[in-house]
């Protein structure tokens, strides 16, 4: 039985080709985690016990402990269409709910820059499948904070080129209406970092279970197959903690740490082919290590999965394991040169660093051996 013969939410449910092509397929260094098996299993069970349904996650840890890749994974495992939305300190209700644009003559159009034009032909020929945010995203390849400033430019734009006549006023919803009506997976990412207190409030109101969001054109309920994952990074000295009440709307939640070492060892063989475990086995020490001493530190750094992916890589190509090591991890963790002679003095006191001077490391890929 595969994952999402075993946990479907609703089998009768047709998804568009569209929608298909957004549901996250597990690559084959993909491996079912703890807290994977855990919330699948928690949401499959209470999805049909009314008020005790389970459909607001909170994920919670360090940058690189595996949270986006957890919420992709359950959207591969319950069939849904995966989404997201990166959070950003100047978030306004707009960003939450969707804008409302007037559409352009066709002559006022042909009088702006050809950049502007570019964008509002493709905000006017879209078939309302995608968000606004997200068409800004592709045409002008920006981030996700850039599109919202840039919608609010447009917003200007288009109310300054209507000249008092009469005008036509369209409604593009945000990437999060989308998923809250479609009925998708929607990753939430670092919601703590949103200062207005009006944002909170409504994407509070929009988390309830029987919630709805009012939009400009109409009140929209919450599609009965709408997840809302919430992922965001432990809190560190002087970081603003994640909203009380958006946190009481959660009905499960994980701390995402970094997993134990025999699975860090399984997960780098099979996402970077390197098959050797004496090796993987020193290098993840080196990272258990590391995070532990940043964290007792208060050093805002990271030593995560995706740095041990990218060391363990470099090593199987032949690099130095005690050269790349700065490189894939410490300075990504930090550049200051006390907080690197703390993490140095940790490593030299658990026997670590001589472990990597000592260790024949130059070792390909294709070539699974440990050299004598």
């Amino acid at each position: 039985m595969t994952d999402f013969e075993k946990y479907v939410l609703s089998p009768e449910r047709q998804l568009t080709d569209v929608e298909k092509k957004l549901v996250w397929k597990k690559p084959i260094s993909h491996k079912v985690s703890e807290e994977e098996q855990r919330i699948s299993n928690e949401i499959k069970r209470n999805w049909h016990r009314g008020e005790m349904k389970i459909a607001n996650i909170l994920l919670e840890g360090d940058a690189g402990s595996g949270k986006t890749q957890l919420a992709k994974a359950l959207s591969a495992n319950f069939g849904l269409p995966y989404t997201k939305v990166t959070c950003f300190a100047d978030m306004d209700k707009s960003d939450i709910i969707g804008a409302i644009l007037p559409v352009i003559s066709s002559d006022r159009l042909e009088q702006l820059k050809p950049a502007e034009q570019t964008v509002l032909n493709a905000l006017y020929e879209s078939n309302g499948f995608q968000s606004i945010s997200e068409i800004l995203m592709d045409v002008l390849g920006i981030t996700q904070e850039e599109a919202a400033l840039k919608m609010k430019q447009l917003l200007k734009l288009a109310s300054e080129n209507n000249d008092g006549e009469a005008v036509e006023y369209r409604f593009y919803p945000s990437e999060i209406v989308r998923a809250y009506q479609k009925g998708y997976l929607l990753e939430i990412q670092e919601p703590n970092v949103i200062r207005d207190a009006a944002v909170l409030m409504a994407l509070n109101s929009a988390l309830e279970l029987d919630g709805s969001i009012n939009l400009p054109t109409e009140i929209i309920r919450r599609h009965p197959d709408f997840i809302a994952v919430i992922t965001t990074n432990r809190s560190y000295a002087g970081a603003r903690p994640l909203n009380e009440a958006l946190r009481d709307r959660v009905q499960h939640s994980e701390k995402m740490d970094l997993p134990t070492k025999e699975v860090m060892v399984e997960r780098a063989i099979s996402k970077t082919g390197y098959q050797d475990e004496k090796v993987l086995s020193v290098l993840a020490d080196i990272i258990i290590i590391l995070d532990k001493t940043a964290r007792a530190h208060a050093i805002k750094g990271v030593a995560g999965m995706r740095s041990f992916f990218y060391w363990a890589d470099a090593v199987a190509e032949g690099a130095s394991a005690k050269q790349s090591l700065y490189h894939k991890v410490i300075y990504k963790i930090t550049t200051d040169s006390e907080e690197i002679k703390l993490l140095e003095e940790a490593l030299e006191k658990q026997g670590l660093m001589a472990s990597l001077e000592e260790a024949p490391f130059e070792v390909k890929k294709n070539e699974i051996v440990t050299m004598p």
